[in-house]
């Protein structure tokens, strides 16, 4: 049961923050009238300027949630925090993998874009999910 609330969690909070960086780039191109990938070579301005707030929407989203699931926890110890942490990044690595640049769509990045041109950004985007469960057990216990 411990497994399926932690990727269940990791799941939810992954959909939100994706909706999230959708959501802030279709604001920059409808209201701010900014480049689409469309419009541009590469990503976009409209991505582009997004990229820097990526960190911030995981670090709001995935403390809430590694919160819930340290929450339902009957043992919470900052070493179940850690472990958390860490498959919630590997399994985000491979989620993005697979569906950012493997898979054929529309939004598809190439591996250079999602792994090189995303730097810093993507590196700590890894970064505060996996500090999720490790900041959510510390809220446990505010």
């Amino acid at each position: 049961m411990r497994g399926g609330m932690l990727l269940l969690w990791l799941m939810i909070g992954y959909v939100i923050v994706t909706w999230i960086g959708v959501g802030h780039t279709i604001f920059n191109v409808k209201v701010l009238h900014m480049q689409s990938m469309k419009e541009s070579e590469g990503l976009g301005e409209a991505y582009e300027r997004t990229k820097p707030w990526h960190v911030l929407y995981n670090l709001i989203i995935f403390p809430i949630f590694g919160w819930l699931y340290m929450s339902g926890l009957d043992e919470r110890t900052l070493s179940a925090a850690i472990i958390a942490g860490a498959i919630w990044a590997f399994v985000s690595i491979i989620v993005d993998l697979v569906g950012w640049v493997l898979i054929p769509h529309p939004l598809q990045l190439s591996f250079k874009q999602f792994y090189i041109e995303y730097q810093p950004w993507i590196t700590l985007v890894y970064v505060a999910i996996f500090l999720g469960p490790v900041i959510g057990y510390f809220l446990v216990f505010m």
